[in-house]
């Protein structure tokens, strides 16, 4: 009952913070030189065109009654049609937001299979050659861009071994999953790395701590040691992390979905940004800024769960 309670403060919460997001989004894509209308006329924009097209799009109108019809939309979900697609956001985004939602498991999947169980071992086997030589690989894939490691993964696994599509997305489950395997890998690689880095350090400090050395004392086995007060305790700390690190994976779909040619939200924002789309680039930084509101909240959660002394008030 307490977690529902505090999941539901938490979501009321919200509300405010998208309220302030709805503000920037509408701001700052404002902000940016350049017509709507006279890119959409192109080389036929004349004055007149560009006050007749502006006029149709409501963008004539004062910013404050444009920010009160772009609330409105938020409101009824109907967040008007794209300007450059000729579609309506929402059914032009649904099928790229699958995209950029299963990019980010892939990365988020290939993180937990990399990080944890080499974070364990480097902190479990501290100072001896294998700790040295998962902290040095560590330390060499963070110095590693992503557009370079994506781009060198296309061309072995792709283009000379044949193992993976070099773009797209498929029509079918598996054909997703499969096109997700290389740009997973490549956003994990960086998050990887730091989390390793940091899980070492708490298994470190974990099983150096008093407590396992009572539990040790008691006669508890090894495995039940692991389980229950290393893992448990080091995994605190590295959620946090884990969870920011989710934030820049959506940030860095924008690389991986360009490099990777796949057809989700990264690619679709930056082409509504030079278009000056607004409704689309509203939208699709909403969605963002409302899926990382929704990690923090399961974050904390996670919190109570691995730690008894955190309480959810």
């Amino acid at each position: 009952m307490r977690q529902f309670n505090y999941i539901l403060k938490r979501l009321l919460h919200m509300i405010p913070v998208l309220f302030c997001v709805t503000i920037l989004i509408f701001l700052m894509i404002r902000l940016i030189p350049g017509s709507p209308a006279e890119i959409m006329l192109g080389d036929k924009a004349t004055p007149e065109k560009i006050a007749i097209l502006e006029e149709k799009m409501g963008l004539n109108e004062p910013l404050i009654v444009q920010y009160g019809l772009f609330l409105k939309q938020i409101v009824t979900l109907d967040f008007g049609d794209s300007i450059t697609y000729a579609r309506p956001v929402l059914e032009l985004i649904q099928p790229k937001i699958m995209v950029t939602v299963g990019l980010v498991i892939s990365t988020t999947i290939f993180v937990l299979l990399l990080s944890f169980p080499l974070g364990y071992l480097a902190g479990s086997k501290h100072g001896t050659p294998l700790d040295s030589g998962i902290k040095t690989g560590a330390l060499i894939v963070i110095s590693l861009p992503q557009f370079w490691v994506g781009t060198l993964f296309l061309l072995l696994f792709g283009l000379k071994l044949h193992w993976f599509p070099v773009g797209g997305w498929g029509d079918t489950f598996l054909e997703h999953a499969h096109s997700l395997i290389l740009p997973g890998l490549t956003g994990a690689l960086t998050t990887s790395a730091l989390t390793i880095r940091n899980l070492r350090s708490n298994v470190i400090d974990v099983v150096n701590s008093d407590y396992v050395d009572f539990a040790r004392s008691k006669g508890l086995t090894e495995k039940r040691i692991k389980n229950r007060h290393i893992i448990r305790n080091s995994m605190i700390s590295t959620v946090t992390l884990l969870s920011l690190r989710i934030a820049n994976m959506l940030g860095g779909s924008i690389v991986i979905e360009t490099v990777f040619s796949l057809p989700g939200l990264g690619k679709l924002l930056v082409d509504s940004i030079f278009a000056r789309d607004y409704a689309v680039v509203q939208t699709v930084v909403l969605m963002l800024a409302l899926i990382v509101l929704i990690v923090n909240l399961i974050t904390d959660v996670a919190y109570s769960m691995l730690d008894p002394r955190v309480r959810l008030e």
